[in-house]
């Protein structure tokens, strides 16, 4: 079975040892991670289709985010599946922050 761009462990694409050292995270990382939880007790999504929409994401652009960068991406693809908003909906949301916050 060939292994998915996510599959790395032991290959010849591994990245090395993981940093397992304590770090403190972002608030933008606290903010997707109860996003997830929020949508998990509301019953929007569950953990394997977060799990599978991670596996399916473009291998580029899957090596291009960071650990929570892709759980929001996973969520955005089940958001749109599901119906629940569109991708121009999230598109005007998106630049509506960003008008308003800027980048970090």
């Amino acid at each position: 079975m060939a292994r998915g761009h996510h599959d790395i462990g032991g290959s010849e694409r591994d990245s090395g040892p993981i940093d397992r050292a304590e770090h403190e995270l972002e608030d933008w990382e606290i903010l997707a991670d109860a996003v997830n939880q929020a949508l998990g007790v509301v019953g929007v999504k569950r953990t394997d289709e977060l799990r599978r929409a991670r596996e399916e994401m473009d291998s580029e652009l899957y090596r291009s985010l960071k650990y929570y960068e892709r759980w929001i991406a996973s969520m955005e693809t089940i958001l749109i599946e599901k119906k629940i908003l569109t991708k121009e909906e999230i598109d005007r949301r998106m630049a509506a922050f960003d008008k308003k916050w800027g980048e970090p």
